[in-house]
């Protein structure tokens, strides 16, 4: 199934997309990309703003949905997916993208992925993945900081279609940039376990990509090296960290940093009060220099007991 604004794919995982790691996003990502490259006629990988300058379409908000069969920390080299990926209008200067990656054997490559599916009745051994993305620019060069929102003027977005207000993220997003956390109250019937905070040196050579930028997969990482220090002071094995089935993951991205930052991590953590084994953590990052908030996630997962 291929139109406008749609691709769809059967696709093989590869060592280059599984790992307990970041390499899933990534790959998602390259998948976001290419879906708008084709959906906005536009080079996204060469793209310049008006002035000539280069032009990314960065990740502003990344959600992860995972299913029972597929789930970031659940692939496998060679497991076959149906993997569809469409793109809506989301203003003059971003894009947003759901995909939906299916377990080959539904059999889903010629169902069209609409909002109500991924909203309000996602099939329960789905992974479904939204992307937020919006074009940035440099304002000085030689420096991540103040980024500026600009798009190409070839990027061509009137005729995708939009997104129903309902879906939007918008205020997801805005209300975690604005109090620095998804969570602005504890989760109803969960109950507080540790907090921490750890100190994160920037690591120029995995976190920074080819733009000079910090990757936004790169932050899924650094979140989880955070997390899996307080696994580890509640005596757990990473053996289990990696058996994590992540429910739902929210990600904001709310600035990027220079070669040499230090990064402030804090860590909360919640546990259902009738099921033991659902967690929520809840993490943000923080230039430590200035106490920029940089980035924060909510990240929801089922734990395997012992």
């Amino acid at each position: 199934m291929q139109t406008v604004n749609t691709l769809a794919r059967r696709v093989i995982v590869s060592p280059g997309m599984c790992s307990g790691g970041s390499l899933v996003f990534g790959e998602v990502g390259d998948w976001t990309w290419e879906a708008v490259a084709a959906a906005c006629r536009t080079n996204v990988h060469a793209a310049r703003t008006a002035t000539g300058d280069p032009a990314y379409l960065s990740f502003y908000y990344y959600r992860v949905r995972g299913g029972k069969v597929v789930h970031p920390h659940g692939l496998a080299f060679g497991d076959e997916l149906d993997l569809t990926s469409r793109v809506f209008q989301f203003g003059s200067q971003s894009t947003l993208t759901l995909h939906v990656l299916a377990p080959a054997g539904l059999d889903r490559a010629d169902v069209p992925l609409e909002p109500e599916e991924f909203y309000e009745n996602p099939h329960p051994d789905c992974m479904y993945v939204e992307n937020w993305n919006r074009w940035i620019a440099r304002t000085r060069p030689g420096t991540n900081a103040d980024l500026a929102t600009t798009a190409p003027p070839d990027f061509e977005f009137a005729d995708l279609p939009r997104i129903p207000n309902r879906f939007s993220p918008r205020g997801i997003v805005g209300r975690a940039r604005e109090a620095g956390t998804f969570c602005t109250d504890a989760p109803p019937g969960f109950v507080a376990g540790p907090t921490t905070s750890l100190t994160y040196p920037l690591d120029t050579v995995r976190d920074v990509n080819g733009a000079g930028l910090v990757y936004f997969a790169s932050y899924f990482a650094i979140f989880d090296t955070a997390l899996l220090r307080l696994w580890r002071e509640l005596g757990r094995a990473d053996a289990r960290f990696l058996e994590r089935r992540v429910v739902d993951q929210k990600m904001g991205y709310f600035g990027n940093a220079d070669l040499g930052a230090v990064f402030t991590v804090n860590v909360r953590r919640w546990t259902s009060e009738t099921r033991p084994e659902v967690e929520i953590a809840d993490l943000s990052l923080h230039d430590s220099t200035t106490g920029k908030l940089l980035a924060a996630t909510s990240i929801e997962a089922e734990v395997a007991a012992g």
